[in-house]
């Protein structure tokens, strides 16, 4: 009877560690799908006074499921007034800070410029007003295989990485 109440016991204990790590990882982020990007992202972003086609194969991001994003997507400047100065929208709806900046749930636009052969600066502005508000500077990685315009991998715990081709920065959600 003594050994029975220890398995009942250990059982017991192990339910309940499972139940507690199926409710940890559903409040975890995980990565948009291609149906959430579509949804989230506009096919022309107001930037400034313009409505700026997008890229939408380009699209990446991140969502916790219950509704709340973090997304951006490479914006077609050719021929418009923003050509040169942006070259990706991102929208957020969870405050996020990247460098000494956070960004307020909004709708942003950046674009870079290379530094030197390991850095490239990319600079955040407002969407709608253009209104710069601030750089980081984003390192060359080692990383091989395919590259992307934009891939903003979900965070762990609160940090993540956003990479720009083979370059790459880190971003810190606030909840």
């Amino acid at each position: 009877m003594i050994v029975h109440k220890k398995t009942l016991l250990s059982l017991v204990g192990l339910c309940f560690i499972a139940v507690v790590s199926v409710f940890a990882v559903q409040g975890k982020w995980r990565a948009a799908t291609e149906k959430e990007l579509a949804a989230l992202l506009p096919a022309r972003a107001p930037v400034e006074k313009e409505q700026i086609e997008t890229e939408m194969r380009t699209a990446s991001g991140f969502t916790d499921g219950k509704g709340k994003f973090f997304a951006a997507v490479v914006i077609i400047t050719a021929g418009y007034a923003a050509e040169g100065k942006y070259s990706h929208f991102l929208t957020t709806q969870v405050p996020v800070k990247i460098g000494a900046m956070t960004l307020q749930p909004g709708e942003y636009v950046f674009g870079q410029k290379r530094v030197d052969a390991n850095t490239i600066e990319v600079k955040f502005h407002e969407a709608a007003s253009g209104k710069l508000l601030g750089s980081v500077n984003a390192q060359r990685g080692q990383a091989k295989g395919a590259i992307r315009s934009i891939t903003i991998a979900p965070p762990k715990g609160n940090t993540g990485t956003i990479y720009l081709g083979r370059f790459a920065f880190q971003y810190t959600v606030s909840e």
